[in-house]
């Protein structure tokens, strides 16, 4: 099963590179005309390590940029939704709306069955973002490594409760599913494979784009 896994996991990277990867239009702040609500902007301004109930999130290494980049629009961009609505089997794209605040990019999607957070820390360099995927990593509640293939040659680990994160470059991707149930869709994935599955995905766009 884990073969298997790892195999899925490069042909995913493989094949997603063959295809353009586009940001997300519009402003940042605002999608579908919808702005985020100040709860959520406070999480996100907090760091929100390891999704939810996860303990305290480290503390800032990169001071507030003008806006994100777009490589970090790329989370609310195409690839993903399209990746999300076929594995759900969704009959529309599902609402989304993203946010800016200390340094960090979110774009949540809202499914019917909960919050799927997406979201990207920019760093100053590679080594403030490794010092902050490794805090984030220790801070995690039964934090797992991601190892072998599956983790493509970059930093990542896995929490039980649903939430990859991966590192690579000057960024720390983190996709949190950890407000959905155990298991969705008519194939009955499990969060952490829908996690893991649309990380993969933003950093097929992310190799592209670099």
């Amino acid at each position: 099963m884990k073969h298997r896994k790892h195999m899925l996991a490069a042909l995913a990277l493989s094949s997603l590179l063959l295809s353009g990867c586009a940001a997300a239009a519009g402003s940042v702040g605002q999608a579908d005309t919808a702005v985020i609500p100040p709860s959520s902007s406070a999480a996100a301004e907090a760091g929100h390590a390891g999704g939810h109930n996860h303990g305290s999130s480290p503390s800032p290494g990169a001071p507030q940029a003008q806006g994100p980049s777009d490589a970090a629009l790329m989370v609310c961009g195409d690839q993903p939704m399209d990746r999300l609505t076929s594995i759900l089997d969704l009959d529309s794209k599902p609402h989304t709306v993203n946010n800016w605040a200390n340094s960090t990019f979110t774009c949540t999607y809202h499914l019917t069955e909960g919050a799927l957070e997406i979201s990207v820390r920019e760093a100053k360099d590679q080594a403030s973002a490794r010092t902050y995927f490794d805090a984030m990593q220790a801070l995690a509640k039964d934090a797992k490594p991601i190892q072998g293939l599956a983790n493509l040659g970059f930093p990542a680990f896995e929490t039980a409760d649903g939430s990859a994160v991966f590192q690579k470059d000057n960024f720390v991707l983190q996709v949190d599913a950890t407000d959905l149930p155990a298991t969705l869709g008519p194939e009955s994935i499990t969060r952490n494979a829908l996690a893991y599955q649309l990380s993969t995905t933003i950093l097929a766009c992310w190799v592209e784009h670099h």
